[in-house]
């Protein structure tokens, strides 16, 4: 496996130079602007927002959320995926713990988001392709339950509005297994925090929340906080 020093550029790794330059760029002008805040930043977090989103890179919840480093505790995976508490055991699980008890953050955001190659792979989960990823299958067997809704509910899709469909699914059932984990049903239990579930258009640059009392994901500039809590 190459390894970079960082005493040179990997030759013809356009990807790479792109990193190295925006790197630079940080370190001479954007860095300078902001040392108070960084330098505040390094005695210590505290976020008031765990995010949950895909790791898909078109995804960019400080963008999306217009938020400055140190808001907001992200965990991305494929398919913003939360197992069940006690069904695996491991990252996941240990960022939710860490947030709700150790940074005793207010809100987790669920954010799925349009066109997720996760859910196209969840609605195929039987398909040779996926013959050579046994890992995504096995982790997207964490979102089955929202795979036989959709089946039951709406098996009369097809396409992109199936997938659709899926996505805002599969927010929905991970909200829910987001409620298994103790030190989130302990917050609840005494109003410390806040469940919210959203689902981003990449193309139209919108975001719909689920609205808990028409159980609909609705355009998220129509609701207040409350109303989707």
């Amino acid at each position: 496996m190459p390894i970079s020093t960082g005493r040179s550029r990997p030759s013809g790794n356009h990807a790479a130079e792109k990193l190295f330059d925006g790197v630079r760029e940080f370190r001479e002008k954007v860095f300078p602007e902001q040392r108070e805040h960084f330098e505040k930043l390094a005695e210590g977090q505290s976020p008031g927002t765990l995010f949950i989103t895909c790791a898909d890179s078109r995804v960019v919840p400080e963008m999306l959320t217009q938020t400055e480093p140190g808001e907001l505790f992200v965990c991305r995976n494929i398919g913003n995926i939360v197992p069940t508490y006690g069904e695996m055991l491991g990252g996941v699980s240990a960022v939710i713990e860490y947030a709700v008890m150790a940074l005793k953050v207010k809100n987790i955001v669920i954010c799925g988001h349009s066109d997720c190659g996760a859910m196209k792979g969840l609605l195929h989960v039987h398909d040779s392709a996926l013959d050579a990823m046994p890992t995504v299958r096995s982790w997207l067997r964490n979102a089955e339950a929202a795979r036989t809704v959709v089946e039951a509910t709406r098996g009369d899709l097809e396409g992109d509005d199936k997938v659709q469909a899926l996505v805002e699914q599969n927010v929905i059932t991970q909200l829910q297994h987001l409620e298994t984990h103790p030190s989130v049903a302990a917050a609840l239990a005494t109003d410390r925090i806040a469940l919210h579930g959203w689902v981003y258009g990449i193309k139209g640059g919108d975001v719909r929340a689920y609205d808990v009392e028409t159980k609909r994901f609705v355009p998220l500039h129509d609701l207040t906080p409350a109303e989707v809590a």
